[in-house]
């Protein structure tokens, strides 16, 4: 089986969250992005500590179709350096596992 991860990406509100996760989903890139409004994100840029109210998208895809999933999310996104950090799934629940997967595969049917 692909190895599977799960990419967290924050965008700057749920409207260009909703945007991007339609996307993924649409071109089989995720099998599924869950949204998650409200995120308060503190960090520092251009030596200034900032704090921001984002919106995290949780992105559910494979290892293999990682680098297109990043080059969409790239193009699509507003912000000069997005957040794009793909975590390992050590383990799950099989049967959704498969489903996933035959989701982002299915791209190339």
């Amino acid at each position: 089986m692909l190895e599977i991860v799960v990419v967290l990406c924050s965008c700057s509100d749920s409207e260009a969250a909703r945007r991007i996760a339609n996307a993924l989903v649409d071109e089989r890139l995720a099998a599924c992005v869950s949204i998650l409004p409200g995120v308060e994100s503190v960090y520092r840029w251009q030596e200034k500590i900032e704090s921001a109210s984002e919106a995290l998208l949780l992105i559910k895809t494979t290892s293999e179709g990682f680098p297109a999933l990043r080059e969409k999310i790239l193009e699509l996104h507003s912000y000069d350096t997005p957040e794009i950090i793909a975590l390992p799934v050590v383990a799950g629940f099989e049967k959704y596992l498969r489903w996933m997967v035959e989701q982002v595969s299915s791209r190339d049917r």
